[in-house]
């Protein structure tokens, strides 16, 4: 397997995940605004271990195994802060997920990072399809999907951190996300 490549936005710098990255997680995470729409399988208080023991034993087995790609979020002004973390996951109805710590919510930090590990999901991975499921309440990451040209293609019921919720599951084909516009700017940004 090739490994994953790290890649510069015009903001960001998105690193592969490392396992010294536990303690920034740790410190960033655990908080109630990043984890309320999240599965339920995020532990709830959080451990005080908990981001070492998913980035060790369960994060990058599944890297190294070619089932899932991890990415630290790291501003290119200062590139040894991480400010969240976006994933790919070789899952059907479930294929990217991410995170951003509260104060560096509303930049548009994340829209730009989908842009960049979109171009990775549809070109070198060569993927037909992108689903991305999200809670109904969870508006800002609605509005990154509409913004990409993502379409809702149904609902269901979902267990979160905060409960269970209605569910929806936005879609985009390869064909749309090379239409778009964001897939056309995105392209000359991105290093390997």
């Amino acid at each position: 397997m090739d490994p994953i490549p790290t890649f510069q936005t015009r903001r960001l710098i998105l690193t592969p995940l490392e396992l010294t990255d536990a303690p920034a997680i740790q410190r960033l995470f655990p908080h109630w605004e990043v984890v309320r729409y999240l599965d339920s399988r995020v532990p709830w208080p959080y451990p005080d271990d908990g981001a070492l023991t998913y980035v060790r034993d369960h994060a990058l087995p599944a890297v190294a195994a070619g089932r899932e790609w991890h990415w630290m979020i790291r501003i290119i002004e200062d590139p040894a802060q991480c400010i969240g973390s976006i994933s790919l996951y070789d899952q059907p109805g479930n294929n990217r997920g991410f995170w951003l710590a509260p104060q560096w919510q509303g930049k548009g930090y994340m829209r730009e990072a989908c842009e960049a590990i979109n171009a990775y999901w549809f070109e070198a991975l060569e993927r037909p399809v992108m689903r991305v499921p999200k809670a109904v309440g969870n508006l800002a990451s609605r509005r990154i999907s509409e913004r990409e040209g993502m379409r809702m293609i149904g609902t269901q019921q979902g267990d979160f951190v905060c409960g269970s919720l209605l569910k929806e599951v936005w879609e985009l084909t390869r064909e749309e996300w090379s239409r778009n516009e964001a897939a056309q700017k995105i392209r000359p940004f991105l290093s390997e």
